[in-house]
């Protein structure tokens, strides 16, 4: 019986090593690739990524943040044992920084900002703060390379106390005013409040709007005569454009012959007005749902008695 006899040659080792080291180093890859995977399991991060945005007349306002914690932490003051001392430059947040996006041109504290993205750094206080909007957003939150001549606004303002203390950092968008021109952007962290300003200008484009939509759709007529009552510009031409978008779409909208009412009383015309709110009050009251014009026509025409 015939037997194979292998001869190890030189080469026939040479190639044995070669696989060996081949097992070897795979046996390395497929145990970094088992650590690289456990390494990156995911937690919670300490501190949590926020969004806040708004409209402020016709321009957005949107803010993206991180929110650290206290954690038993005191956070404003002076000296070394508090997380943010006063009179050093902060990121307002944590991680990369907290970036603050204008759609529009817009004034803080009366500072001119145009439309962009900007970090927001600050210098708490005791009595005052300093508020900074930042070019460069390379930058993150690396404070020790803050370079001023990078800041397109610096405005100073009053912290306030809160009765109840706030755990987490928190960025709001509050005060919106009544004509929706200006805002306000709020810090909140431990006991301490700070509030800074925005003013948007909504009134050059909406008249913009107006004049090239008015001249292609009778829709934009009530729109025009409503923006042109509520923001006391031209009466008469707000009475126009009722008239105009009266005769023009729906004769039994009573919501724009009230409108038309309303128009009529701020010219000083008390008896038009009765008789108009008059007529909207009697279609209110054949309709399914007056939607509340039926009380809102005779509020009207008490004031015109």
């Amino acid at each position: 019986m015939l037997k194979t006899i292998l001869i190890l040659t030189p080469q026939n080792v040479k190639q044995k090593s070669k696989i060996t080291i081949m097992k070897k180093v795979l046996m390395l890859i497929l145990l970094a690739v088992s650590v690289l995977a456990e390494a990156q399991i995911q937690t919670p991060s300490p501190s949590s990524a926020a969004t806040v945005s708004s409209v402020i007349g016709l321009t957005d306002v949107k803010i993206s943040y991180s929110r650290p914690k206290m954690k038993g932490r005191k956070i404003f003051g002076t000296g070394g044992d508090f997380l943010v001392p006063n009179g050093a430059i902060w990121r307002t947040g944590a991680n990369n920084g907290t970036i603050v996006n204008f759609s529009d041109d817009v004034k803080v504290e009366g500072v001119d900002v145009k439309k962009g993205e900007y970090l927001l750094f600050s210098i708490p206080g005791a009595t005052e703060w300093s508020i900074m909007l930042y070019s460069d957003l390379s930058l993150g939150g690396n404070t020790a390379k803050y370079d001023k001549t990078k800041e397109v606004a610096k405005f100073n303002v009053k912290p306030e106390k809160l009765t109840e203390k706030v755990e987490t950092f928190t960025i709001g968008i509050s005060d919106i005013s009544d004509n929706n021109a200006t805002g306000k952007i709020q810090l909140s962290w431990e006991n301490t409040s700070v509030k800074f300003g925005v003013a948007v200008d909504f009134d050059s484009k909406v008249m913009k709007d107006i004049e090239a939509k008015t001249k292609v759709s009778s829709g934009a007529y009530v729109t025009a005569a409503n923006y042109y009552l509520d923001n006391g510009k031209d009466l008469n031409k707000a009475l126009e454009w009722i008239n105009l978008g009266i005769s023009t779409g729906n004769q039994s909208a009573f919501w724009n012959i009230y409108t038309k009412a309303k128009i009529q009383k701020a010219l000083g015309d008390k008896k038009g007005a009765m008789a108009t709110a008059q007529q909207s009050l009697d279609l209110a009251k054949k309709a399914e749902d007056d939607f509340g014009y039926i009380k809102q026509n005779e509020d009207l025409m008490k004031t015109l008695k």
